[in-house]
Parts: C-alpha cells; structure tokens; sequence
C-alpha cells in the first residue's frame, strides 16, 4: 500500500463550518433565554415591591385607622319637679360618635353612667349600632336615676338649697373598624363629663366633657 492510500482525506470544510455554526447559535440561543429571564424576574421583583410601598402608604394614609370622636349634645332630666324618695328620676342624655374611618365603626351595647357625690346613682344603656364611615352617629341614652341614692348624698340638702346638682357622666362605647373585610381593629371610646344640674330650669349648664380612645 502506497504512502498517499493510507492518509485519508479530511472532512469537507463546509460540514465543519454548519457545525460550528449551530454550536454558535445554541450558545447564543442561551444566553438570550437567560437574559430573558432575568428580565422576567426584575419585572416581578419591581412589581412586588411597588405594590408593598402602595400597600404601605395606604396602610399608613387611607387605611389607617383613625379615632372616632365622642360629644355629649345635651342632657334632659325629668322628675325634679316631684322629688319622692319612692320614685326615680330620668336621664336622657344626646350622645354623638364621628367616624372620621373610611369603613363602619361597628360597636356593641354603649353603657352610660351617672355619679353624684362619688357614687353611681343611675345607669344607661343603648342597644348595638354603626356609625357609618366618615358620618355622626348620634344617639339618645335614657338613664334611670335612683332618687333614694341622690338623696341620701350627704350634701344633697344644701346643693338643694342652692338649686343645682353638681354630677358626673361615663360613657363607653365598645366595637371594632373593619376595613376592606381584612384589616380590623378594637376600638374603646370613652368619654366623661362632669355638669352642673339647674333644678329650677331642670336643665344642664357648666358642661366639661373630656374623651379618650384606645386602639
């Protein structure tokens, strides 16, 4: 066998060149599927964290929930004219409750009572309401005063010499704010007042109402 019939000849130069040519585009065919991804991924990232700085903000601006606000209008007293030790006088006091919350102030029984010389002499009860958002809710609290604890105060006599009554109020108003169906919160709104009975005009005169909230 001669010297020229043992060497073989070499591949055809255009194969080797559709080789290399589909290893270029698979390499680059890579590269832009991962460039692809991670674009895909910045996007979802970015979108993640715009919406957790919206929902932050709304958290903190709009959502955010806000202490409703109690006032005593006015208080009506009925029986002084027939002061009986056998009968009761009645209280009716005008409370109002401001939501200034973007969703319902939903609370349970609000209780009201009554002090006269440091002791409870009557207490109130309204039933379950809501004051809706960003309204007055405004309620009347019918209080039975029992005359027979009024009367026994030990400076009762010369408060009645003088025509006024110098009395004290509680009132509390349990419930909750519920925003959007997810967010909720327990709210206690208290509020006391102290006032100055006329027993000649049987009205009240000399109000001072301080109220408190905790969330």
């Amino acid at each position: 066998m001669t010297e020229m019939e043992q060497i073989k000849p070499l591949a055809p130069s255009s194969h080797r060149i559709i080789f290399e040519d589909d290893h270029a585009i698979s390499t680059e065919l890579k590269k832009h599927r991962s460039l692809k991804f991670i674009k895909c991924c910045g996007c979802i990232v970015a979108l993640v964290l715009i919406l957790s700085v919206t929902l932050l903000v709304l958290i903190f601006t709009v959502l955010k929930v806000k202490e409703p606000e109690m006032k005593m209008n006015s208080m009506m007293v009925q029986g002084l004219d027939r002061v009986n030790p056998t009968t009761n006088l009645t209280v009716i006091v005008d409370v109002s409750v401001k939501n200034p919350n973007v969703a319902s102030f939903k609370f349970t029984n609000s209780t009201t009572s009554i002090y006269y010389g440091g002791m409870v002499v009557g207490e109130g009860r309204n039933p379950p309401g809501i004051a809706k958002a960003r309204r007055t809710l405004r309620m009347n609290v019918t209080i039975d005063v029992i005359l027979e604890k009024v009367v026994g105060v030990e400076r009762f006599s010369s408060d009645w010499s003088s025509r006024t009554l110098l009395m004290s109020s509680y009132t509390m108003v349990d419930g909750r704010v519920k925003i959007i169906g997810v967010f909720k919160k327990h709210v206690v709104v208290k509020m006391n007042c102290t006032m100055t009975v006329n027993i000649t005009s049987r009205g009240i005169q000399d109000q001072n109402c301080k109220h408190s909230v905790l969330l």
